[in-house]
């Protein structure tokens, strides 16, 4: 292979790698009861994943105790990154998307380095029994690392901390609720717009109660399902921080749920578990695994990619063309073809790395951009101009006033805008 090849090579996988890997945070939820020496931890993780798992991992001479850890997102080599989980000495951990602002992203001098955040966070379950030996372990690393997530860590008693990423907080209240957002920085008025959170703190301040039936309906009540495909909920975790047991409920279903007993499982060894397995058919999962996107499918990951590709060489050769001033007619179209160009180009840009409009409703409407918000109204306007430039195609063949290959590319654009308002139509973002 040549030095050439090579290169491009690399950075043709570059590409797909930072496509496939930008993912925003996505939303959980979870709560914890106590009463007497019992303590319950709900969780729910809200995701579109499809490869959600339970995996028990036996103690190490170094990290002594065993624990259980369910998770989706796939974390290459370290297997599937924790999102809940609890150890033999009733330990539990919940990770949630809480976004920091830029201006507040300082790095912790003087403390360790996160390499590998997977390991991170499973060895402090291998080797903790209380709250305060995590509030101890995790004081010695940079944990601003985790700058999009907040944690919580209850143990057997209990007594939990809060972990953002520049604070940690103990409380003891024999209730609590967590959502995307980090307590020491957001104001209850603000949290309180979270329905799935304020659904929680409601329920707990009317009724507490330590049976699974009751925890059952805090998580169901503090359950998403999206109105444009009916994901949110992907896997409801109820941990028994007393007797060591688990309990799952697979996709907002909460009719079914499969039990494990933690001192069982480790007996076992190592092994992990495919959730959707576990269960019956679900047929709003279903829908789910065959709903196609960018990000869980490469063919249309490289559709749009080489349509992007394509649409930024149609603003350089176009911008050329109209600056050479050749003896073609339209130079005004062009230059408005070559904005139009440039708008798209960014578009698929978006579509490759913002999962979250492919299943929020549209106009989708992204808090933390204006600029991807306006993006959501692209569809309507192409849907707008695909008749006048079908028209316009047929005038500049019949005219004959533009050369071979720019007519040639003109129809090559037409032709894509036609595919990607029917991809427009399947991905709903017309309604």
């Amino acid at each position: 292979m040549s030095i050439r090849k090579s290169i491009l090579s690399k950075y043709l996988f570059f590409i797909l790698f930072f496509f496939f890997v930008s993912e925003k945070a996505i939303a959980c939820s979870m709560y914890k009861i106590t009463l007497g020496t019992k303590t319950m931890v709900g969780c729910n993780e809200d995701a579109w994943r499809l490869t959600s798992a339970i995996w028990f991992e036996t103690g190490k001479p170094d990290a002594p105790y065993g624990a259980a850890f369910t998770g989706s997102r796939l974390d290459g080599e370290n297997g599937t990154a924790p999102q809940s989980g609890m150890n033999e000495h009733g330990l539990s951990f919940s990770r949630l998307a809480s976004a920091t602002p830029e201006n507040q992203k300082i790095k912790q001098a003087g403390k360790k380095e996160i390499q590998n955040p997977t390991a991170y966070l499973k060895d402090i379950l291998h080797q903790c029994k209380t709250v305060e030996e995590v509030q101890a372990y995790i004081s010695n690393y940079d944990h601003s690392f985790f700058s999009e997530d907040v944690f919580i860590y209850i143990d057997r008693s209990g007594k939990y901390l809060v972990v953002g990423p520049f604070t940690m907080q103990v409380g003891q209240d024999p209730t609590y609720v967590l959502s995307n957002f980090c307590p020491s920085a957001t104001a209850d008025s603000e949290a309180l717009k979270l329905d799935r959170y304020r659904n929680g703190v409601e329920l707990l301040n009317h009724k507490t109660d330590t049976t699974l039936e009751f925890c059952r309906s805090v998580s169901d009540t503090m359950h998403v399902c999206r109105e444009k495909i009916g994901d949110g909920t992907l896997l409801t975790s109820i941990w028994n921080l007393r007797d060591g047991l688990v309990n799952l409920y697979f996709y907002h279903d909460f009719e079914h749920t499969v039990q494990f007993n933690l001192a069982d499982e480790l007996a076992k060894g190592d092994h992990q578990i495919e959730i959707p397995g576990l269960f019956p058919p679900n047929e709003e999962f279903e829908k789910l695994a065959n709903y196609k996107t960018p990000k869980n499918s490469l063919v249309m990951m490289l559709f749009v990619i080489s349509s992007g590709l394509l649409f930024l060489f149609t603003a350089i050769f176009f911008l050329m063309r109209s600056f050479l001033k050749r003896k073609e007619g339209g130079t005004n179209i062009q230059r408005a073809l070559v904005l139009w160009s440039v708008v798209l180009f960014y578009y698929t840009f978006v579509l490759a790395t913002n999962i979250n409009l492919f299943y929020f409703p549209a106009p989708y409407h992204d808090y933390s951009s204006g600029l991807v918000s306006a993006t959501s109204y692209i569809p309507f306007v192409m849907l707008l101009l695909i008749i006048p430039v079908i028209r316009f195609n047929f005038s500049i063949f019949k005219e004959n006033s533009w050369r071979f290959f720019s007519k040639g590319l003109l129809v090559l654009n037409t032709s894509l805008y036609v595919v990607l308002i029917g991809l427009f139509f399947y991905w709903g973002f017309y309604f």
